[in-house]
Parts: structure tokens; sequence; C-alpha cells
């Protein structure tokens, strides 16, 4: 079993920036790739980066050039730091993690405001 905590969530002005935190506990041995997510009210969760276990990274292009996604290993932590920040980027952030099967974090909601 593993369990994600997300943190770091608020609520900033467009243009601003947060940083969140995701941090792991439990079967940590066994995770291998994590990722962000997001939810949009009235919107499907949507994947914001992924991270490999040795530090490949992806993007969705919508948020390419802003966010970046890290982890650090001996922390147990991945970490998405999100910069200019645009109204639409509001929504519950999720923390994913692969480890024999998908676990998901609670989220930590993001408000951006015009």
């Amino acid at each position: 079993q593993v369990q994600l905590v997300e943190s770091g969530g608020g609520v900033v002005q467009a243009g601003g920036s947060l940083r969140l935190s995701c941090a792991a506990s439990g079967s940590i041995f066994s995770i291998g790739a994590m990722a962000w997510h997001r939810q949009a009210p009235g919107k499907q969760r949507e994947l914001v980066a992924h991270i490999s276990n040795g530090g490949n990274t992806n993007y969705a292009d919508f948020v390419k050039g802003r966010f970046t996604i890290s982890r650090d290993n001996a922390k147990n932590t991945v970490y998405l730091q999100m910069n200019s920040l645009k109204v639409e980027d509001t929504a519950v952030y999720y923390c994913l993690a692969l480890a024999g099967r998908v676990y998901w974090g609670r989220g930590t909601q993001v408000t951006v405001s015009s």
C-alpha cells in the first residue's frame, strides 16, 4: 500500500506561482512513475505532468513552459512548480503513483483569481 498526501494548494492571482508537494509513504520502494493530474469543476480529470523513476518528464501542452515536475526520491516526494498561473488552471490537483497499481492522493485545491 502507498499513501499520498498533497499540499501547497491555495488561492493566487493570475500570473502568480504555487508549489505543490506530494509526500509518499508506505510501500515506497515499489513506486515507479509519478504524476500530477487535475480536475476542474464539470470537467474530466486530466494529466498535467509525469515523471519517471529516473527523472524523465512529460507535460501536457497547456502547461509546457509554465509548470515543472520534479521528485526527490530521498524524501519520497514529488513536486509541481507552477508559474505564470492562469484562471483556467483552477482545479483540484491530484498526485498519482504507480506501484503495482495506481494510487491517488486526495487532492489539493488551486484557485487562480483574475
